[in-house]
């Protein structure tokens, strides 16, 4: 996987900030919905067709000046998509329940985040995003209004939180690819 390095704009970024905006028809949020629900059933394939083949060193690589290496990127989304997961169960059957954060960079410094072998969570994330993905398909078009409440951004409909979890898969995919461009990995 090598190619000529590039340089993004903001490597916190590689495919841009999250910005969520309303589907504006009935049409287009059916559309939007299945584009994110495919994302994440496309996933856990994408991001380990992207970390394929990295050497140990190459995993203990930082993506960027300053941010996690490659092997914590691969266990924080995993850690990432269950804390999800649970918030949309929690939406599903609690009203508007007030879900608990956590702290991601804590939790990318614990010893399972730095020792586990990688195949570990991307055996992971196959199976919760199996599971995740049969739970979306099965939802009724009034389940998607259902909200859980951030203690710090407030309500959130699971038709936004399903968006801002298609970007977090991408986003985070995007930063283990554009450091293989960027060394030519």
């Amino acid at each position: 996987m090598s190619s000529a390095p590039t340089s993004i704009a903001d490597p916190r970024y590689p495919v841009g900030k999250f910005h969520y905006r309303e589907p504006q028809s009935a049409e287009e949020r059916t559309q939007l919905r299945r584009r994110h629900i495919d994302t994440l059933g496309a996933m856990p394939g994408h991001f380990r067709h992207a970390v394929h083949g990295l050497t140990e060193v190459q995993l203990d690589t930082p993506y960027r000046e300053g941010g996690w290496t490659v092997r914590q990127l691969i266990h924080h989304v995993p850690d990432s998509h269950m804390n999800a997961y649970v918030r949309f169960k929690l939406a599903l059957t609690e009203t508007d329940p007030m879900i608990k954060t956590y702290e991601e960079q804590l939790w990318a410094e614990l010893a399972d985040s730095r020792g586990t072998p990688i195949d570990v969570s991307l055996l992971l994330l196959e199976a919760l995003h199996a599971r995740w993905v049969v739970l979306l398909l099965m939802l009724k078009e009034e389940e998607f209004a259902r909200r859980f409440v951030h203690p710090e951004h407030g309500p959130m409909s699971l038709e936004k939180a399903l968006s801002m979890y298609a970007w977090h898969s991408t986003h985070h995919t995007a930063h283990v690819t554009e450091l293989r461009k960027q060394k030519g990995w």
